[in-house]
């Protein structure tokens, strides 16, 4: 099934926040549960959300002709889904695109939603196809040993995914080696949610703790480092799950390639560079619990960034559904 679909005047999502260990559809009926399950990352992942502002609307939409066409309540509440979470633009364009053709009335925004969800397929397995071409002619491997971080897979996508998409590609072209998952604390996205796809698709893998992730590559362990993107500036700079930084640092000094996977959706041309993207700030409680069990000193605090920015001079390529682009060598995206 898809990540998140509309189904029978409903947005039918997988619940993330329940895998591995339960596999779970959330069947989310009004605009405030959409932003309570965005929220709390039941659903997640720059193109996922992009759907989920896209579906978003149209709930509204249809929320809004049960009670009258109240145009204030549905504004409202189209402003508040596109505030839910600002780092990953795919949010508010995908409410920005479909709230376009709110005054059509709820064809037009069912068509338009629908639309997104569509063209999302398309995009993912073609920035795939792309990026496993592009990681045998970096590294010249018979099997390439990929590092990836957090969950840039079907989960983080409507379908196939963005970075896990290109490790799929390369694994049904059969030239997919080793593949290391880093955790990705405090929510573990990769020990839970990536992990549960590399198994699925059969590939070989392991799971490794964030803090090995420079080590391994170091070592030469690694041909490619391999992530998604939730926001990728103007001059190449890319906003990514927190922990991307340093494995950028690391590739560049191993001479290993650090590729970004992401659609051009996910490429903001109005934002400059990654000191102008607001980088959200999560709760404490996310580092200072695990499932529940608070494993801190009574009285700690934390800081928990859910994003970092990894410089335009270490990426060594984007690719895009559309295009390659190198920032390391000065090429920008827009």
């Amino acid at each position: 099934m898809r990540t998140i679909d509309w189904i029978d005047d409903e947005i039918v999502l997988i619940d993330q926040t329940r895998l591995p260990r339960e596999e779970r559809q959330l069947q989310i009926t009004t605009v405030d549960d959409l932003i309570a399950a965005i929220s709390c990352l039941a659903v997640r992942g720059a193109p996922a959300l992009g759907a989920a502002g896209a579906l978003g609307v149209l709930l509204a939409a249809h929320e809004a002709a049960r009670s009258g066409w109240d145009e204030d309540t549905l504004h409202s509440a189209v402003h508040r889904l596109r505030g839910a979470r600002p780092t990953a633009v795919n949010l508010a364009r995908g409410v920005d695109r479909v709230a376009a053709r709110l005054a059509e009335g709820v064809a037009a925004v069912r068509a338009e939603a629908l639309l997104v969800l569509a063209e999302d397929g398309t995009a993912n397995r073609a920035i795939g196809a792309s990026g496993a071409r592009l990681l045998l002619e970096l590294t010249a491997a018979a099997r390439v040993r990929v590092y990836t971080h957090c969950n840039a897979g079907a989960l983080a996508t409507v379908e196939w995914g963005t970075a896990l998409g290109v490790v799929h590609s390369l694994f049904d072209l059969g030239r997919l080696g080793l593949v290391y998952a880093g955790e990705t604390r405090p929510l573990l996205q990769g020990s839970r949610l990536t992990a549960w796809e590399l198994s699925r698709l059969g590939a070989d893998y392991r799971i490794v703790v964030d803090g090995a992730g420079a080590g391994l590559i170091a070592a030469g362990e690694v041909d490619a480092v391999v992530v998604g993107a939730d926001r990728i500036a103007a001059n190449g700079d890319v906003v990514n799950k927190v922990g991307t930084f340093p494995l950028a640092l690391a590739a560049a000094r191993a001479g290993v390639p650090f590729v970004v996977a992401a659609p051009e959706s996910t490429v903001d041309a109005e934002t400059p560079d990654g000191r102008a993207v607001t980088i959200e700030l999560r709760s404490e409680d996310e580092v200072l619990h695990v499932a529940g069990t608070r494993i801190a000193p009574d009285g700690a605090r934390a800081h928990n960034p859910a994003f970092d920015v990894t410089p335009a001079d270490l990426v060594t390529a984007v690719v895009t559904e559309q295009r390659v682009i190198r920032p390391a060598t000065g090429e920008r995206l827009a």
